[in-house]
């Protein structure tokens, strides 16, 4: 047998856009020879499901699963929200929520190698490609552990994970459905990232200079500023969304609860979305049509 090389696997890798083990395997079974492992890869459907992979993936499903005292909250995108809805989609997120969990492994890239019915969770989602014809891709997940865990899913696209000293079941619910609705950044303000907190007094001073008011004026404007920042972002400060004149603090308190962790899942945060003008797209496809003729 050819000797693979990492610069072979390297250049297949390049050519079809395919993982490395999908790659090193190919060359594997074709004596090294890239065009035959091409060749091969195309008759399997693995190039055409690595082709849907330059396609952005924005849309898609968070699952949320819970054994005990450990849960996991994964992401797994698709191309549009008809295919997150699909339930071949559901049930590969699931399962591959349900996996992730029993391994107590976050990295797409190990997740991809875990068995899935005989075979990898990455050859189950090549073959999911293949079916539904779109891009899927395993983005996140994030494990939580605790004494107490409450979740909450939003429909598809929102999924919360709520670690809790104390309380009961019925207040982890309704703190975890505060938290899918307003978003806070940390538990406690003493828990807001120090170069959070340098940015935001940064546009503070700036917008405060502006006024024109005396230095001493500007910086109570910019305290001021921090303090309303901080009660925002801050998920004991805020105002509790199912009784608005009680703070969450004071809710938890009540209840003999405090919240160790959370996290909070949504569909796409931070990938860039492409822009579709239908129209454009339309005429474009007419003219190509036509110029065909």
């Amino acid at each position: 047998m050819a000797e693979v090389t990492a610069s072979l696997v390297k250049e297949l890798r390049e050519r079809t856009g395919l993982g490395m083990m999908e790659c090193k395997k190919a060359l594997q079974e074709a004596n090294g020879d890239i065009e035959t492992a091409i060749d091969n890869l195309r008759k399997s459907g693995q190039a055409k499901a690595a082709k849907k992979a330059g396609n952005i993936a924005a849309e898609g499903a968070i699952a949320i699963a819970v054994d005990g005292q450990t849960s996991i909250a994964l992401e797994v995108n698709c191309q549009t929200d008809f295919v997150a809805r699909d339930e071949n989609f559901g049930k590969f997120i699931a399962k591959v929520a349900q996996l992730a969990l029993a391994a107590k492994e976050t990295d797409p890239a190990k997740l991809a190698e875990l068995n899935y019915d005989g075979v990898t969770v990455e050859e189950a989602r090549i073959s999911l490609v293949q079916k539904i014809g779109e891009n899927i891709q395993i983005r996140r997940a994030v494990l939580v552990e605790g004494a107490t865990l409450a979740t909450y899913s939003h429909g598809l696209k929102i999924g919360v994970i709520v670690a809790l000293e104390g309380g009961n079941e019925e207040i982890g619910k309704q703190v975890s459905m505060h938290i899918a609705a307003t978003n806070p950044l940390v538990v406690n303000a003493e828990d807001i990232p120090a170069e959070v907190l340098a940015k935001e007094k940064e546009i503070a001073e700036a917008k405060a200079a502006e006024s024109g008011k005396p230095a001493a004026i500007v910086e109570k404007m910019v305290e001021g500023t921090l303090k309303k920042f901080k009660s925002e972002v801050s998920l004991v400060e805020q105002a509790f969304v199912i009784d608005p004149d009680q703070k969450v603090g004071a809710v938890l308190a009540k209840a003999g609860a405090k919240v160790v962790r959370f996290v909070r899942l949504e569909v796409g945060e931070g990938i860039e979305k492409k822009e579709v003008d239908f129209a454009a797209e339309v005429a474009a496809t007419q003219a190509a049509a036509a110029a065909a003729k």
